[in-house]
């Protein structure tokens, strides 16, 4: 052969040797245990722990509904009973052992990501009421008016 087709064979399988030497020595022992697919198989089986020793900030409705009866009662029978408590209250975390009091979220910003109107066809979302925010009680935040738990005015 060439010196010109060669040297980029040669080039081509010293970087190739290196990749394969450097990921023999870089890459875990336990990294692709779990099968050799992309969707599942390409992590580290040391890192299932670390994943478990990550404490939960989200718990759910179901934690709040032991100790907020009344209010998780309230927001079951409206039209809210779909969204989280913990997307308006935050991240309940240890709230429950520590009763600390969360922070909850009344931005006018909160309610507009499911409740702006979008100016263009077929944006409507089915059964959510859209209010034009440059229209509609602009400067005020949502809470003012409605009630998170009961949200329509007529529940007031």
């Amino acid at each position: 052969m060439k010196t010109h087709v060669l040297r980029p064979l040669i080039l081509a399988i010293v970087l190739v040797s290196c990749h394969l030497l450097f990921r023999h020595f870089y890459v875990p022992d336990d990294f692709g245990v779990n099968g050799k697919n992309f969707t599942f198989g390409f992590y580290r089986a040391g890192s299932i722990d670390d994943w478990k020793a990550i404490p939960v900030k989200y718990k759910g409705k179901e934690l709040c509904a032991e100790c907020h009866e009344e209010q998780y009662e309230s927001n079951m029978a409206s039209k809210h009973s779909i969204i989280q408590c913990e997307n308006c209250h935050g991240p309940a975390m240890d709230h429950a052992e520590t009763e600390e009091p969360l922070t909850i979220d009344k931005s006018r910003g909160l309610c507009l990501r499911c409740h702006a109107a979008l100016p263009y066809p077929g944006s409507q979302r089915s059964e959510l009421p859209a209010i034009d925010p440059e229209e509609h009680n602009v400067g005020m935040e949502c809470a003012e008016c409605h009630n998170p738990h009961k949200p329509s005015l007529e529940d007031m």
